[in-house]
């Protein structure tokens, strides 16, 4: 069995849900086969964030970590390629926290790339019938926060993990007058549960050779 932990947010910026959370506990709830499955909710809040995931992943063990966040006004799941060493908010966290220009990681690389297999993990979510794409940009908030963080976890402390970020869209509830994108969270879980398998079926350091690059 391969051990997975899957990361959602407490709702932020007045939302009473946080779709992440929505669909992490969903696919705990009913995992993949060959798979097993634990959810933690993290706090949205740059520090303390951090400081869930590192418990949650020393307390599991896990082999694979995929930590998810909401990303309003994308159509779909987008799979992240990338985190970079920058906390940058335009609005406070759920502390009151709004870093401005400072480093995730003092000291640290610019950035880390996902070790998923994120094309793999993309075609798959497709395959299922989810809309799905590689994202080159996580933001600067605390999704960056995390998806930058849990690289410099797996580089520094647990090389065997590994691990990534994707986004997932509204839930509809949060678009009440219908002039965004949203997906129903069991969508979502359906689309997670396809990338969770195609990530624990693609041997390390291997993805699909296809164009998933962007212009902008």
């Amino acid at each position: 069995m391969t051990r997975v932990l899957i990361t959602g947010f407490a709702p932020f910026d007045g939302e009473r849900v946080n779709p992440s959370w929505q669909a992490a506990s969903l696919v705990a709830a009913e995992p993949p086969a060959g798979l097993t499955v634990t959810a933690t909710e993290l706090p949205c809040a740059f520090g303390d964030s951090l400081d869930a995931l590192y418990e949650a992943v020393r307390t599991v063990g896990p082999d694979l970590v995929l930590c998810l966040g909401q990303a309003g006004g994308r159509p779909g799941v987008t799979v992240e390629r990338v985190g970079i060493n920058i906390d940058d908010a335009r609005i406070p966290d759920n502390k009151g926290r709004q870093p401005v220009d400072e480093p995730v990681v003092p000291d640290g690389p610019a950035a880390y790339f996902s070790t998923l297999p994120v094309k793999a993990c993309v075609a798959a979510m497709r395959e299922a019938g989810v809309p799905a794409a590689v994202s080159h940009t996580a933001g600067t908030f605390v999704c960056n926060h995390v998806a930058y963080g849990l690289g410099h976890l797996i580089a520094t402390e647990f090389p065997h993990i590994r691990g990534g970020f994707a986004h997932v869209p509204w839930a509809p509830e949060q678009v009440t007058d219908g002039r965004a994108p949203a997906l129903p969270p069991a969508t979502v879980a359906h689309g997670l549960r396809a990338l969770l398998t195609a990530a624990a079926r693609t041997p390390a350091g291997q993805d699909l050779k296809v164009t998933e690059g962007a212009t902008h």
